[in-house]
């Protein structure tokens, strides 16, 4: 059963429409280089017929990756020859799954979202593709999948995964895709996307 609160927040954004997301996002500033660590990641968006998706990938198994085999967005790490944080999300997506993004994607940026683990913060940028691109993925990435951010947003999606800090036992809230687990970072990152995607009248 879907929580009530959670009903209550997302029942009015079904079905989503790419044009209230810009007006949300319309007054952020898109390139400011904030201090620090930083990572970028690009949320990439493609609406249809039945409803607006989000492509997510799997990260390859690696020893010393805290995010190893996670569900998460294309990107990584600001790199010094990164012009900006754009950048970085434009040259990872590039690397790793072969797409080629341009201004002519740009939607706008999400809050920047702190990681526990790393210190590090990350900034989501959104981009949108008027059809789905054909994805080459690299050594990092093990598989790539898209989720229907209408469904998310209904609730249908809803799940927890159990996770053990320092010897408890927790449950974090999470979404199942396809059976494949959302959870952490990027479960954070699209319910800030979904907080903004409010209706415009």
């Amino acid at each position: 059963m879907v929580p009530a609160t959670h009903e209550k927040r997302y029942g009015l954004l079904v079905p989503l429409k790419i044009q209230d997301l810009r007006a949300s996002l319309a007054t952020r500033k898109a390139d400011d280089q904030p201090a620090g660590r930083h990572a970028a990641v690009a949320a990439i968006v493609h609406q249809n017929a039945k409803g607006t998706d989000v492509l997510l990938i799997r990260r390859a198994e690696r020893d010393g990756d805290p995010w190893s085999g996670h569900m998460g967005f294309p990107g990584g790490h600001h790199e010094p020859n990164d012009v900006s944080l754009r950048h970085t999300a434009l040259r990872e997506t590039y690397e790793e799954l072969g797409v080629v993004l341009s201004d002519e994607h740009w939607v706008g940026r999400l809050d920047d979202v702190p990681t526990h683990r790393t210190g590090m913060v990350v900034r989501p940028f959104v981009f949108q593709v008027e059809d789905r691109p054909v994805v080459k993925p690299n050594g990092e990435v093990a598989e790539v999948l898209w989720a229907s951010l209408d469904g998310l947003a209904a609730g249908r999606h809803d799940t927890e995964h159990p996770f053990d800090v320092r010897g408890t036992l927790h449950r974090f809230p999470a979404y199942d895709v396809e059976g494949r687990i959302v959870w952490g970072l990027t479960y954070r990152m699209l319910r800030v996307l979904l907080d903004l995607w409010q209706p415009t009248p």
